[in-house]
């Protein structure tokens, strides 16, 4: 199986979505645990419709969808033998993984699961060399016992639920043991396992906001992730959403440089992705699919175009050259002074209006030498003004 960078949703959504404070709300609000599990059993998201949320996706540009199979708290959101404390258990009693992996198979979305190493439910599952053992109970911990019952439960993940396209472990355990993804990979030959695991994996997990702005390719498969809320991954009340374009900048520079990009939204505690959540997640979809694929399946272009203006990464696919400016431009033109022959044609995706361009000198670039004009190519007539909220793609084919 291929790598293919792609764009693609993270759902969180648990019996935390209710409470519409946090996805580790038991532990970020000193919440009672035993009144936490108990009210878990009373989830009963009687509106949630996989196919709608698939059908978001996939308005949206999106190929796959990573859901949080069990987070944190430990609950788990599918059929398992393994433990009560799960989804079928509770007042809506379904299988709601199932339904989801049954949508995404019937409209050609991919499915990946996200498992948490940290769970403040198991009694042997403490850590003390890891992260996010807030609520976790400590007075049995084994962790010998803890992985045993960690591979049953992949055992029912990858087994139950069709072709799963990734594996997400979240919060390294600083423990390494390769059994771990060599289970996984036994059961699912073809799935791709992320780093935050018990072993190196396949790519990395760059989260929330990643700066590396050197227009180099990732060296690795790489997956980056972000929520539409800035405080929360799962459904919060009252959030504070990030701008499109911030998230469309930051997409478009990861994706340029070969990465896929995981964009997070939480459900409500009906299963209801929520109008706000909703329109921000079509504002970036609307965008996403003005590019044209042109940030799917590329590679870098080295050319060196010596381009006067914001920082851009260029790439390129099929004979035609992509110019991401992931911070917008400051002027409603792009000059090169470098440029390998004269463009057949030079389209602005954003819009998918052609840009007018020539060869020829401008003021700003002269030598004392008038032998020695230098021409550049510029492209002009570019509507900056009305492009603030996004990052600019620019098409040139040669």
């Amino acid at each position: 199986m291929t790598h293919k960078n792609m764009l693609g949703m993270f759902i969180h959504w648990g019996v935390y979505s209710p409470l519409g404070l946090h996805e580790q709300a038991l532990a970020r609000y000193g919440l009672d645990k035993a009144e936490y599990e108990r009210a878990a059993m009373s989830f009963n998201p009687t509106e949630y419709d996989p196919a709608e949320w698939v059908r978001l996706a996939k308005k949206c540009g999106m190929k796959y969808i990573c859901f949080t199979a069990k987070h944190h708290d430990g609950f788990c959101m599918w059929d398992t033998k393994l433990t009560d404390y799960n989804v079928m258990n509770t007042a809506y009693g379904k299988d709601v993984l199932k339904m989801l992996s049954d949508a995404c198979e019937k409209e050609g979305i991919l499915l990946s699961i996200y498992y948490s190493n940290p769970d403040w439910h198991h009694k042997n599952a403490y850590n003390p060399l890891s992260s996010h053992q807030w609520a976790a109970y400590t007075e049995e911990p084994d962790m010998d016992a803890y992985k045993e019952f960690v591979k049953g439960q992949i055992r029912e993940l990858l087994t139950g639920y069709g072709r799963i396209y990734s594996f997400f472990w979240d919060i390294p355990p600083m423990l390494c043991d390769p059994s771990m993804n060599e289970l996984i990979r036994s059961l699912q030959p073809h799935v791709f396992i992320n780093d935050r695991g018990w072993d190196k994996g396949d790519f990395s997990t760059p989260e929330r906001e990643f700066n590396n702005e050197e227009p180099t390719r990732f060296p690795r498969m790489t997956e980056a992730c972000n929520s539409l809320g800035e405080q929360s991954w799962g459904y919060r009340e009252d959030e504070d959403f990030y701008s499109k374009r911030h998230l469309s900048c930051a997409i478009d520079r990861i994706m340029a440089k070969g990465g896929s990009y995981l964009l997070n939204v939480g459900p409500d505690g009906r299963g209801v992705i929520t109008e706000e959540y909703a329109k921000r997640l079509l504002q970036i979809g609307d965008w996403y699919n003005r590019m044209q694929g042109a940030l799917e399946e590329h590679e870098a272009d080295d050319f060196d175009y010596k381009i006067k203006t914001n920082p851009c990464i260029v790439t390129k696919k099929e004979d035609c050259s992509y110019f991401h400016f992931f911070k917008g431009l400051y002027s409603s033109s792009v000059i090169m002074r470098a440029y390998p022959t004269l463009p057949k044609s030079v389209t602005l995706l954003n819009t998918g209006a052609a840009l007018p361009f020539k060869i020829e000198a401008l003021p700003e670039f002269f030598t004392n030498d008038p032998r020695g004009i230098i021409k550049v190519l510029h492209i002009t007539s570019i509507p900056v003004d009305d492009l603030e909220t996004e990052a600019i793609v620019i098409k040139i084919e040669w």
